[in-house]
């Protein structure tokens, strides 16, 4: 009896074996493959990462205190807090914004021209192993430093905005318009722009960092905002001087330091591409503050520190989109160019036409986008120092596709920005009254004062 017993437990080993044979089989054929392609997956390199860490750092820094500083010391005394309020937590609200549903607004992997879809909301499927592509094969960088690098240009983004109609606009009202316009322009433009199935860039227009997204969104949503909420009261008649000088010269620096974060890291990864993007940063700038002191000394009989200033963020504006494309002597080229041009924007075309905008915004950031983006078609060409087209592209069809990409996001963001003010309008209201403004935002809104004498 026992010999049975083990006599049908043999035989039911073996036709069990029998039948496992196959699966045993295919699981030795599949492991090497499996191997061979978790092997073959790219892996993030810790100093890329490094970089990439750095870099959105330094974005940061751009947003506060730089660009808070900046535009506080520009504008009067008993508004310098609301200022630096409306830049604090417009940049807080937008990065929860970004996070939410931004990042998958912008870059959810959807198909469509126009924005990415629903499929990252709530940063769905972002985990510490998820990786980001870069621009050269193989290289990928982690994506949660993807994400953040990209939430820090979506905050810093609108902030620019606040400077046009500072001194007057409720601080709802402000924080609102910023949410909205982000949500309903800043995000399809990014995905238009900077995603793989872009409408601009699948045209093949050419943007590093931001000429189209950044300054030419924020400038003309700036000049919108500035006519449509109105003059500050006693615009031409009281005095309206910037009330520090100084601490616009500590933004402003913070900005050009920050603005190496914004240029190089767009390159994603710590490599040459990093390198041109930084020097041109470097010369493009230093070359529009001489060109702006040098227009004034002949214009106005004096440099100005207010004139450096504005060269300096008219260089960085001018450079960023041409930052890993045009070639050192190009960029020294575009930044002498940018300053005569953003200095007869503001001192000449904002006087005859009336328009109140605080810290000129659209002056300096719109026509310095506007010039950018245009000159990084013509100073990518080889011939002038530049990395060159792509494969049967000349400069005449480059810089064509660059103004239709100028032109598509003057249309969205104009149109946008005018409904997005209107809305706003409605919901909160966008002014603040005449007794308030006459007492200055800082008390009138936030009940405390930058300074005590």
């Amino acid at each position: 009896m026992q010999f049975n017993k083990i006599s049908m437990i043999g035989r039911m080993g073996a036709a069990v074996g029998a039948l496992l044979a196959p699966v045993v089989a295919f699981a030795q054929e599949a492991a090497p493959a499996a191997a061979e392609a978790a092997a073959a997956a790219p892996v993030p390199d810790k100093g890329d990462t490094a970089f990439m860490f750095i870099s959105t750092l330094l974005v940061l820094f751009m947003l506060m205190p730089g660009i808070a500083l900046f535009y506080g010391g520009l504008v009067r005394a008993k508004n310098m807090l609301s200022v630096l309020m409306q830049c604090t937590v417009a940049g807080s609200a937008i990065m929860l914004a970004w996070v939410i549903y931004g990042y998958s607004f912008a870059f959810g992997g959807g198909t469509s021209p126009f924005w990415g879809g629903t499929a990252k909301m709530f940063l769905s499927g972002v985990t510490m192993d998820s990786t980001a592509a870069t621009f050269s094969d193989g290289v990928v960088i982690p994506e949660f430093i993807f994400v953040m690098f990209q939430m820090t240009f979506a905050a810093l983004t609108p902030a620019l905005i606040v400077g046009a109609f500072a001194e007057r606009i409720k601080f709802s009202a402000s924080i609102l318009f910023c949410l909205l316009w982000v949500t309903f322009v800043y995000f399809p433009i990014a995905h238009m722009v900077w995603d793989a199935n872009g409408l601009l860039f699948g045209w093949g227009a050419l943007d590093f960092a931001g000429g189209t997204v950044v300054h030419i969104n924020a400038g003309l949503a700036g000049l919108i905002g500035a006519i449509m909420i109105g003059k500050r009261t006693g615009y031409g008649k009281d005095m309206m001087a910037p009330h520090s000088m100084t601490l616009t010269l500590v933004g402003a620096a913070m900005l050009w330091v920050g603005w190496f974060g914004f240029n190089a890291g767009s390159n994603l990864e710590a490599s040459g591409g990093a390198m041109l993007a930084t020097v041109n940063t470097f010369v493009a700038t230093a070359a529009a503050v001489i060109s702006w002191c040098i227009v004034e000394t002949f214009t106005r009989g004096k440099a100005s520190l207010l004139g450096a200033v504005s060269g300096m963020i008219a260089g960085l504006v001018a450079i960023t989109p041409a930052a890993g494309i045009a070639g050192p002597m190009g960029a020294i080229i575009m930044g002498l160019i940018v300053s005569p041009l953003c200095y007869f924007f503001v001192s000449v075309i904002k006087n005859k036409f009336g328009y109140d905008d605080t810290a000129d915004v659209f002056g300096i950031h719109g026509v310095g986008g506007f010039f950018g983006a245009l000159a990084t078609g013509i100073f990518a060409s080889s011939s002038l120092g530049g990395i060159g087209y792509a494969d049967g592209v000349t400069m005449g069809g480059q810089f064509m596709t660059q103004l239709y990409a100028v032109i598509i996001t003057i249309a969205w963001c104009g149109v946008g920005s005018v409904i997005l003010y209107k809305i706003t309008d409605v919901i909160v209201g966008l002014r603040v009254t005449v007794e308030a403004e006459r007492e200055g935002l800082d008390l009138a809104t936030h009940g405390e004062a930058a300074y005590h004498s």
